[in-house]
């Protein structure tokens, strides 16, 4: 992270993030999360650590993009076309056929959860119609700079980010999507303006896929011999079964104890959870060919 200068500076670095700092990024960036869920492709079973040719791609400019960079290069696409699909407003009025048609695939198979997709993104500009007035930078202001009680309110007025299981007769909130919208906010506008937040170390990593993958393959977490032949052989885990919520706590819990263990040794770096699972989830989309296990596999609009 210290080679290469890993700070919020480097959310914008990459090609389909927005650049300018205003309304519409943030309308940008919380489309990108209500909708940042589920890509993974059940063609991959073919080849379990391989991606597979036909599985849902979107081109945009001359790149193919998969998985999470997919939906984004969708949105980018439909913006270029004039559709306003950032816009709560428009939202809440679309035909749901003409929102099928942003994620149109350029491969042979279809985005994962497509009516659902479609379902959330009227509901949402609905609400944020009817409760915000029309904006999401409201919603925004309403937290008064603060992470948890902008938290709070995705989890009052959007059921889909309410990413909350039982476990062992406890509640546990994992909030991988309602977390990574605060954070994409504040590291898009560097802490400052829209993007301050008081509170923002109080925020955790993002459990998904990819990073408890990476995890494990960096020796910060291990599998029991069962869960690994469960991974091994692509079995799918139920959402909110016991090793799904374990993967998932247990790589908060791991990243904590890196974020501890930097501090300890180094006192001034400005680091938190975010920056550490920005960090390794680049690191992972680098590396997957060269992963000893699959990603595990939940069908899940929370992540």
């Amino acid at each position: 992270m210290q080679s290469r200068k890993y700070s919020t500076q480097t959310w914008k670095q990459h090609p389909l993030n927005p650049k300018h700092l205003d309304h519409a990024t943030i309308h940008w960036i919380f489309l990108v999360d209500l909708l940042n869920f589920s890509f993974w492709s059940d063609l991959d079973q073919e080849d379990r650590m391989n991606p597979h040719p036909d599985r849902y791609a979107v081109h945009y400019k001359g790149v193919t993009y998969t998985g999470y960079w997919s939906l984004c290069a969708a949105i980018n696409r439909a913006l270029d076309d004039n559709i306003p699909v950032t816009d709560p407003k428009y939202l809440a009025q679309a035909n749901p056929e003409d929102l099928a048609k942003i994620f149109r695939s350029d491969t042979k198979e279809q985005v994962p959860l497509l009516d659902l997709r479609v379902r959330l993104m009227k509901e949402a500009g609905i609400t944020i119609c009817q409760h915000f007035g029309g904006s999401f930078v409201h919603c925004l202001q309403r937290a008064n700079h603060s992470a948890q009680a902008l938290l709070d309110l995705l989890l009052e007025h959007f059921p889909s980010f309410r990413d909350v299981h039982e476990f062992k007769g406890r509640k546990v909130h994992i909030l991988k999507r309602a977390q990574i919208l605060i954070a994409d906010i504040w590291a898009c506008f560097d802490g400052k303006g829209d993007g301050e937040f008081a509170d923002i170390d109080s925020i955790t990593m993002f459990a998904d896929y990819r990073v408890p993958q990476a995890l494990y393959h960096l020796g910060l977490l291990d599998y029991s011999p069962s869960l690994k032949k469960k991974l091994q052989h692509c079995q799918n885990l139920p959402s909110g079964c016991q090793e799904e919520v374990e993967i998932r706590g247990n790589s908060i819990w791991a990243v904590e104890l890196v974020r501890r263990a930097i501090l300890k040794r180094f006192p001034e770096t400005p680091v938190n959870a975010i920056l550490i699972d920005f960090y390794i989830w680049d690191l992972a989309k680098e590396i997957q060919n060269d992963m000893t296990i699959p990603t595990h596999r939940t069908r899940s609009w929370f992540y």
